[in-house]
């Protein structure tokens, strides 16, 4: 399975927005600085439609060490949690249509797909090709 790093993802908003490449990757890094600083905090961050990170408390247990089998005391400790969200469970689970859609600055209904179009504009084309087909024959 391939791997996407950071300067990919940067590259990639880059060429996608004609922003310069400095300042995509100041943008990126000063973003995940306060996704950072908001869960060390404590406060939940949520992303509509991408999903949401929390802090979760995982207790003490007693766990066995496999080779001498003696019982070991685990601390407690916190956790980041994440839960995708529906726009991201769609597309994973659906990545076949190519149609991955990618929601602008805005309402949550100025939506485009991978392929450029608006879903209205998309919609709108279906509608001219059967009136095209239609009057065809």
């Amino acid at each position: 399975m391939p791997t996407t790093t950071k300067k990919d993802l940067i590259d990639m908003v880059a060429d996608a927005t004609g922003q310069k490449r400095t300042t995509v990757k100041r943008t990126v890094q000063s973003f995940l600085d306060h996704v950072i600083q908001q869960l060390s905090e404590g406060n939940r961050i949520e992303f509509r439609d991408f999903g949401v990170f929390e802090i979760r408390d995982r207790r003490p247990r007693m766990a066995q060490n496999p080779k001498t089998l003696e019982r070991v005391p685990v601390p407690g400790k916190k956790i980041i949690k994440f839960k995708s969200g529906r726009l991201m469970k769609q597309a994973v689970e659906e990545p076949e249509t190519g149609e991955v859609p990618i929601v602008h600055a805005g309402t949550s209904n100025n939506r485009k797909f991978a392929h450029g179009r608006s879903s209205e504009a998309a919609h709108a084309a279906g509608h001219d090709l059967i009136a095209s087909r239609q009057t065809d024959g």
